[in-house]
């Protein structure tokens, strides 16, 4: 059976690595070449500034998470693939060849290296998840998942908003505004701060033009969609102990199936 699991792992592993790998480096090519990447995936590879300690770091704090999820509840998180894949694939590049050109904007070499990790870190997952007894997965439920949960929900997005800050006084004044913003509607803050810097450095090194308009556009039309969806509005109503429009109740009830 450990064997089936290892085997199993190892292909699915490697697989998962070559399109992670492949398409958080094609990102970099946009909009010339397309990618498969995620805005975020992209933001916090950046926001490491092509350092390998700082990629393995980053993903090794993610990592306990993940381990902590497969081991308590039989099941990955999305930071295996998200954080740290693409970041521990890039640290291995980097260790002898800091030139992003060459390594985290590579998507071949890219491709190889996160396949090798992907194989390697679901690997161990699987088989150390298959392994613990049932004693542990509960000290893992308990323990683990809190400690990782504070530095994500914590840690993680205070690093991104000093990491702004030290950006510019444009990435800082709209990452502070996005990252509250996400904070209140989804919780996290770490999605608006990536987006608040993308902005900052796109207005700084182009202006307003085009791309930065369509760009803060498609922002603000996420937010206020997630924002909608999520019930904010409704609660943000509440908080002020002002009641909701009928209409507006009436408008949620008939999306979400009520």
């Amino acid at each position: 059976m450990f064997f089936i699991i290892l085997i199993k792992s190892l292909i699915i592993g490697g697989l998962v690595g070559v399109g992670v790998g492949a398409g958080a480096a094609r990102m970099f090519h946009a909009p010339v070449t397309q990618g498969m990447g995620a805005f975020r995936t992209l933001g916090e590879l950046n926001a490491c500034e092509g350092d390998p300690a700082s990629h393995f770091s980053f993903g090794l704090g993610f990592f306990f998470n993940a381990w902590a999820s497969s081991v308590a509840a039989g099941s990955f998180t999305q930071d295996v693939d998200h954080r740290i894949i693409p970041n521990w694939g890039v640290a291995a590049l980097m260790i002898k060849n800091r030139d992003v050109t060459q390594t985290l904007h590579n998507p071949k070499k890219m491709a190889i290296a996160c396949g090798l990790v992907g194989m390697v870190v679901v690997a161990f997952l699987n088989s150390t998840a298959s392994a613990v007894p049932a004693a542990l997965q509960v000290t893992a439920v308990k323990v683990l998942v809190p400690a990782a949960n504070l530095l994500v929900n914590i840690v993680m997005p205070v690093i991104f908003w000093l990491a702004a800050i030290d950006a510019g006084k444009r990435s800082g004044l709209w990452a502070t505004i996005f990252g509250g913003l996400a904070q209140m509607i989804m919780g996290n803050a770490v999605p608006g701060l990536v987006l608040g810097i993308l902005v900052g450095k796109g207005v700084e090194e182009s202006g307003w033009n085009k791309v930065t308009k369509i760009m803060m556009t498609a922002i603000i039309t996420l937010f206020v969609l997630s924002a909608f969806f999520r019930g904010f509005d409704l609660k943000f109503l509440e908080s002020f102990r002002l009641g909701a429009p009928n209409w507006l109740e009436l408008l949620h009830n008939a999306l979400s199936g009520k």
